[in-house]
């Protein structure tokens, strides 16, 4: 059971790699027109549902695999804080990615909502990175 857990575990955080890209991607959007803006911002909305999935099985998938070893608590504390932040501000950026969407439609500039969806996507991207460094080095309970 330990070996599917793992790499279920390994396909979520290969899953949550979109928010790698997200930077990217989303400053790429100032530089399209307004159908394009529209058009990134929809697929971009749907990257990010299909990775907050993707944070669900790593929820459960590593509450079972933290069960397995013998971990100290702060670095449980530490992942799951930092899971939580990126499980939140990945859900707050769906707002600004909408509001592209409804501004170029409205023929309205989605500038603002561009430079705040790039600014969350950087704070995702730390954290992400953050927790991938705890992942490598993990913290046990000394012997």
């Amino acid at each position: 059971m330990y070996k599917i857990m793992l790499l279920l575990h390994i396909l979520g955080a290969v899953g949550m790699g979109f928010y790698i890209i997200l930077p990217i991607m989303i400053g790429k959007a100032s530089k399209l027109a307004g159908a394009g803006q529209e058009g990134l911002a929809t697929g971009l909305l749907s990257a990010n549902r299909i990775a907050q999935y993707f944070l669900i099985l790593q929820l459960l998938t590593g509450g079972y695999l933290m069960t397995e070893a013998e971990y100290a608590v702060i670095w449980m504390i530490i992942v799951t804080l930092l899971f939580l932040g990126i499980a939140a501000i990945g859900g707050i950026i769906t707002k600004p990615l909408k509001l592209i969407v409804t501004a170029v439609k409205s023929g309205q500039s989605a500038t603002a909502h561009i430079n705040k969806a790039r600014v969350l996507s950087f704070v995702v991207l730390g954290l992400y990175v953050v927790n991938i460094y705890f992942m490598v080095f993990r913290i046990y309970v000394e012997q």
